[in-house]
């Protein structure tokens, strides 16, 4: 090694040991900033919990110094102050999640960097730091068993007990909620708070108390905070706390459960006399006895005592019409109407039973996300599904009921079938009939049942509807039998017409008197009807020409309620009014109801 080489290393083992002796120096004095403290975390999204990120420190020496926030890769965020600092006064910064042009700084680590301008020196300290956080966590109701199936799990279990619902809860806190989303107002039920980490929680259909829970569809909600007090709740809550059903979606996870004691599954065409129904009974493996009997009437046709979960019944002879199949358990009861077809065809008059705005309007879970699956709601449906509640369609009592019972007891002639066996061009067909009696509302109906039924009116025949803002939708009804891509209400009905929005609480009931009458459709009556209490009033008659009307007689109304239209070489007579039917009861009808429907 030569002379200059030696020399240059020696001089490097002098620096080094130099550096290291200043450095133990400088680690073993006192520091210049004093007591730092940083919090580990914030969350600045304005709930109230931890919104800022405090800084506290204090100078062995005054100096004049600049508090900055630095994010990851040193670059100033925000500057949090700038002026003198007392040596050994204690100060305190805090920081709103900003940057400097006021903009919400990203999610991630940060740390201060204190610039001490006498000392001609930043110091950045390294081993504290904050993490800025909005982002909540994302818990969800992953599944609920035993069965975990494709729809939603079943109350009470067949054997008993209760059933598990699974969660992913990342957080603390856990909060498990559920929500009874049909039939009836979105309302909590239960709430309950669940240890942290916790992966599983057991419900039996109970309240926190104990008491049974009515039977529905239920929504179980699972609500978690991180350490930055993020809440992340599934599915999301609106500011009432109730959960927030999009139109058209689904929620996300698997928390539907439904609450069953007995369920009944009607056919969804007419059945054939002589013909087999087949009915699906969720009886939750309880033993069930059953009765058939005809609308209107209180004889029973026929009976039985089953425990399986179907039923395949003959159909009866005798005339067409719509007839109630009766299901009792020990404690349950359900009733459902199906529509029975004879082999000989009255050529006169079809009625057509609305069983897609039946089913499209029954509140009951079909995919397990504890919504039900509602048209109105933009969601498709099952055509074949059991009937919530005791059974009966949402009207049915109060008016196809009574309309058919007076159909059959002033011997009135027809065929009947349903709106799904027309979509699918099935049973009775439109040909060959003057006449079309729709004795409810039809909100949906698929375009080719549509085309069908505006053919046949401009050909000549005669359409009667009892229905409250029908004919201005449409459904697709799937090979699988699922009604999907419900329409909202169009400007005009299926035969152009424009319809007021319908008022359904009047204040004062109304009477209406003829307005007048160019087909004779008010022939036999005084020319008064009523009162009504909910009516809806024809707004414009569209391409068609308004033949008949009666009209509010107080106030004096412009559009009529009861209007008759010619479309085409046929008739259009729109009845609006959901509480005609219940005028035509076998103890009290009332006259000039029982005349207007001749």
């Amino acid at each position: 090694m030569s002379r200059l080489a030696a020399g240059v290393f020696a001089a490097l083992v002098v620096a080094t040991f130099g550096a290291f002796f200043v450095a133990q120096r400088l680690k073993n004095s006192p520091s210049v900033v004093q007591q730092f403290r940083l919090g580990p975390f914030f969350s600045p999204n304005r709930d109230g919990r931890f919104e800022r990120a405090y800084v506290t420190f204090k100078l062995k020496r005054a100096d004049d110094v600049t508090v900055a926030v630095v994010n990851a890769e040193g670059d100033v965020v925000r500057r949090l102050a700038s002026r003198r600092i007392a040596a050994y006064t204690p100060v305190r910064f805090g920081w709103d999640g900003r940057t400097d042009d006021g903009a919400r700084a990203p999610d991630g680590t940060y740390r201060v960097r204190i610039t001490l301008r006498t000392e001609g020196r930043s110091i950045t300290i390294m081993n504290r730091s904050t993490r800025l956080d909005v982002t909540p966590p994302r818990p969800l109701v992953t599944s609920i068993g035993p069965e975990k199936g494709p729809g939603p799990e079943l109350l009470p279990l067949p054997k008993g007990g209760p059933l598990t619902v699974h969660l992913r809860a990342p957080g603390r806190r856990p909060i498990v909620r559920v929500f009874k989303t049909g039939p009836g107002p979105l309302k909590l039920a239960r709430e309950e708070a669940l240890p942290d980490g916790a992966k599983t929680w057991d419900w039996d259909g109970t309240t926190k108390s104990g008491r049974r829970l009515s039977p529905g569809t239920y929504l179980v909600s699972i609500e978690v905070r991180d350490q930055a007090g993020n809440r992340g709740v599934s599915p999301p809550l609106g500011r009432n706390g109730l959960p927030r059903t999009p139109y058209g979606g689904r929620l996300p996870g698997r928390g539907g459960v439904t609450i069953r004691y007995l369920g009944v599954q009607p056919p969804s065409a007419p059945v054939a006399v002589g013909a087999g129904a087949e009915f699906g009974i969720d009886a939750r493996k309880q033993p069930w006895t059953w009765t058939l009997r005809r609308v209107g009437s209180t004889r029973v046709l026929k009976r039985g005592r089953k425990t399986s979960a179907r039923l395949r019944v003959t159909a009866p002879g005798g005339r067409s019409g719509a007839y109630l199949l009766t299901v009792r358990t020990a404690r349950h009861r359900a009733t459902v109407p199906f529509a029975i077809q004879s082999k000989r065809a009255s050529r006169r008059v079809l009625v057509v039973l609305p069983v897609m705005t039946w089913q499209g309007r029954n509140p009951v879970d079909d995919d397990g996300d504890g919504l039900p699956n509602l048209l109105d709601r933009g969601t498709g449906a099952k055509l074949a599904r059991v009937y919530a509640g005791d059974g009966l369609p949402a009207g049915f009592a109060t008016r196809d009921a009574p309309l058919l019972a007076w159909l059959d007891r002033t011997n009135k002639r027809y065929d009947v079938t349903t709106d799904a066996a027309l979509a699918r061009n099935t049973g009775p067909t439109l040909s060959g009939h003057r006449a079309v009696l729709l004795p409810s509302d039809v909100r949906w109906l698929p375009r080719s049942a549509q085309v069908r039924l505006r053919r046949f009116v401009r050909g000549g025949g005669r359409l009667g509807s009892l229905g409250v803002d029908s004919l201005r939708r449409e459904v697709s009804l799937t090979k699988r039998n699922r009604m999907v891509d419900p329409t909202a209400a169009a400007s005009i009905d299926l035969f152009g017409a424009k319809l007021r929005p319908p008022l359904l609480r009047a204040a004062k009931p109304v009477t209406l008197v003829d307005a007048g009458d160019d087909i004779q459709l008010f022939l036999g009556t005084n020319g008064q009807f009523g009162p009504f209490a909910a009516y809806q009033e024809l707004e414009s008659p569209g391409g068609s020409k308004l033949v008949a009307g009666a009209v509010t007689q107080e106030p004096l109304g412009d559009h009529p309620v009861i209007a008759a239209t010619r479309t085409g070489k046929g008739l259009v007579i729109r009845l609006p009014l959901p509480q005609l039917p219940s005028k035509l009861s076998a103890r009290a009808p009332d006259p000039q109801a029982v005349a207007l429907l001749q």
